[in-house]
This record gives structure tokens, sequence and C-alpha cells, in this order.
């Protein structure tokens, strides 16, 4: 697992993860070559690590609930004259095991190893529960 590491960020407006892949799937939300991506104002200091495997970590309504790979960080320059940094995605949600997390501005460094696991393929299956009751459950440790 050494080499890499992961981001972990709000989503920002989204009720859950098929309405965070509803956003990525509009045009706005795409690179010029369609995939999804999210600007920051931020360029990331540990960028070789993220390139090495690195995926970013959504947390919607206070749960870690999905993540994405991270492909590419391409350079934006906003209309303001200020670059940011686009973090180019892989299209594919990966659904997680739940985790709490408080908010937070930005995003942050995750290390793999505090990272929670993908939900294996039995669990892929299983119907989506309420946000709410995701994060009563991953509160009480039950995932």
């Amino acid at each position: 697992m050494a080499g890499f590491v992961n981001l972990i960020k709000l989503s920002v407006g989204s009720e859950s993860v098929d309405t965070l892949a509803e956003w990525q799937a509009s045009r706005v939300a795409q690179s010029e070559d369609g995939l999804p991506r999210h600007v920051t104002r931020m360029w990331p200091k540990r960028e070789s690590e993220i390139l090495q495997g690195g995926s970013i970590y959504w947390v919607i309504k206070g749960v870690i609930q999905c993540r994405q790979k991270i492909l590419r960080l391409d350079e934006v320059i906003g209309a303001d004259g200020i670059r940011r940094c686009a973090i180019v995605l892989d299209p594919q949600l990966v659904r997680t095991e739940t985790a709490l997390r408080r908010p937070f501005q930005g995003w942050r460094y995750l290390k793999p190893e505090d990272s929670p696991a993908d939900l294996s393929d039995a669990r892929k299956q299983d119907d989506d529960i309420p946000v709410e009751l995701a994060a009563a459950l991953a509160e009480i440790g039950v995932r």
C-alpha cells in the first residue's frame, strides 16, 4: 500500500452517491475529454503520491460513501486569471464501507490504511439505505 496517498473531500450539495453521479455526468463537471473533474483552488503538494494510485473519497451527508480513482491533475486558469487544480477522475464511483466524517473545508490527505474498504461484491447488490441510517450505523461501528 505504500507509495500513494488518497484525498478526502466533502461532496457539497450531493444527497447520495446517485446525485453525485448525476452531477458528474453534466457537461459543466467534465474536463475537455469528457471525464469528471473537481476543480479546487489549491494544488496538492503530494501530487506524485496521489498519481501513484490514489483515489478521492467522497463524504456525502457526513459519511464517506464512495471513492473514485484520480487519473491526473490538470491546470485550469479561471476567468479571474487564477491558477486552479482540476482533479480528473475515473467515471466509476466505487461504493465503500461507510465512515463518519465531521465537516471540513477543502480536501485532506487520507492514508491508505485509514481509508474505508470497498464494498464486497455481495454488498454491492444490497439496496441503498438512507444516509441517516448509514451514518447511525457507522457511528456504532456497523458498516
